[in-house]
């Protein structure tokens, strides 16, 4: 923001790369970080350096800054709406991880993850090794 423009030639390489020196000290709000299983709205933004947690649903139009796992926000900037479920069964669902689980399993249990209950995925959770 120092100089005329604001475009970022160096990213678009060639004898433009040779200036990244000055994108260097430009602010870096840190990586953006969206979990498993996110439903995004129709052109909800993501801003830069935020968290989505796993199971979240975004309002379509929204802004987004941090969203804790399993809420439901939306808004500019995003508010929490509600969460999906309480405490106790979110820990419960980060826990279970069904996102980690290969694709024979989810396609197994492909009911249970649409329409089922907390306890149901867990009884399909494969028993450790």
């Amino acid at each position: 923001m120092d100089g005329p423009s604001t475009f970022p030639f160096p990213i678009m390489g060639g004898s433009w790369a040779d200036h990244a020196d000055l994108l260097a000290g430009l602010p870096v709000k840190g990586d953006t970080v969206v979990g498993n299983d996110v439903w995004l709205g129709h052109r909800a933004m993501v801003m830069p350096g935020v968290r989505i947690g796993h199971g979240a649903i975004v309002a379509a139009g929204s802004v987004v800054v941090d969203v804790a796992d399993y809420a439901i926000v939306g808004g500019n900037p995003t508010r929490l709406i509600r969460t999906r479920y309480d405490e106790k069964y979110i820990a419960r669902l980060l826990a279970i991880a069904w996102w980690d689980r290969p694709a024979e399993h989810l396609t197994r249990h492909v009911r249970t993850l649409m329409s089922g209950s907390v306890d149901a995925l867990e009884a399909a959770a494969p028993t450790p090794t």
